[in-house]
């Protein structure tokens, strides 16, 4: 039996990937004017969608982005105000300055479609309440009629995510046409993983594994320097850093991602500013509190333009969470030390 390989975290597969594309790339392509290092047909599964961070200080990864942008989804929303907030730059893929066109996975997973009562993920999760061990929880983003449009700056990478409920669990197996493995893969694994655990708790179901497939798995020539960087550090250090992520609140529903982004646009807006006693008394559950914090970190990055954000703040966030913003952005530095 052919299955790919297995890794533990999304950290395992990200290096994996990354040392494959750039040292036994198969091409090397030229594609809407980026120059990249490409291989064809690659996957990989986690048996822990949990572990869905990185902890390489070369990378720096953002988790303010990485919960924004999966709440983003969750709620089916496509405005660039909210998620430029976050990414300045994906204002660039926007045809009118207003929304985003296939990227805005969540906009066509969890709304209805014209002539439509139901979002195609509610009807994925009813078929799989009511009829065992389907094989039709596919769930399609990717639509040819977006190569139609001349000059579309947004057609969607990914093509569809398929939902699998099996003795009691939920898998997911994710299909992309394309994944640019240093700037989008971790992104996206981070968010596809967090609408499959979103998915389980729905059904009241474990939580699978997660298995991860690629057309053209690629890194743009631009970026080569940095992720050499990153393989290196991966090379040289004794002890990787682990930290668990802890699983999603049984209690989360569609309301309740209404209401965490309630606090993210109050915040975002500059409209409120939040201790950690304050996020700890919200009308939302620790596991998403922690959210709540994290866009009150970048609330005082951004508005209050700080060399320190609020000790408070930072020591309510989990150990994981901190050591990747000290490694991130100065303001956060003191919580960096932190192992």
């Amino acid at each position: 039996m052919l299955t790919p390989n297995t890794f533990r975290s999304v950290e395992g597969a990200y290096l994996a990937l990354l040392k494959l594309a750039t040292r036994e790339h198969e091409h090397h392509i030229t594609a809407r004017g980026n120059e990249a290092r490409e291989v064809i047909g690659v996957g990989f599964r986690l048996s822990d969608p949990r572990q869905r961070l990185p902890y390489l200080a070369t990378r720096k990864a953002n988790p303010v982005f990485q919960f924004a942008e999966a709440l983003w989804y969750l709620a089916g929303h496509r405005d660039l105000e909210m998620i430029r907030y976050y990414a300045p730059s994906m204002r660039s893929s926007s045809a009118d300055g207003i929304n985003l066109g296939g990227s805005a996975y969540g906009y066509t997973l969890f709304n209805a479609a014209d002539g439509d009562t139901v979002s195609p993920f509610d009807r994925v999760l009813e078929l799989l309440r009511t009829e065992t061990d389907s094989k039709r929880g596919y769930l399609p983003v990717f639509s040819a009629a977006e190569l139609a449009v001349s000059d579309n700056p947004d057609v969607a990478c990914l093509a569809g995510l398929h939902l699998l409920a099996r003795k009691g669990r939920l898998h997911m197996v994710c299909n992309m046409r394309a994944n640019d493995l240093d700037c989008g893969l971790l992104s996206d694994v981070f968010s596809f993983t967090m609408i499959q655990e979103y998915a389980a708790v729905q059904l009241g179901l474990e939580l699978g594994v997660y298995t991860h497939f690629i057309g053209s798995a690629h890194v743009n020539d631009r970026n080569a320097e940095r992720v050499e960087r990153v393989l290196n550090e991966a090379d040289e250090r004794r002890h990787p850093q682990h930290f668990p992520f802890p699983a999603m609140s049984a209690r989360t529903t569609p309301a309740t991602i209404t209401r965490v982004l309630e606090h993210e646009e109050l915040l975002r807006t500059n409209k409120a500013r939040y201790s950690a006693d304050t996020i700890a008394s919200l009308d939302v559950d620790a596991y998403w509190q922690q959210a709540v914090l994290l866009f009150e970190v970048y609330r005082q990055i951004e508005h209050d333009q700080t060399d320190a954000v609020s000790r408070d703040v930072l020591d309510a966030l989990r150990p994981g969470l901190r050591w990747l913003l000290g490694h991130r952005w100065p303001a956060c530095a003191n919580a960096g030390a932190e192992q």
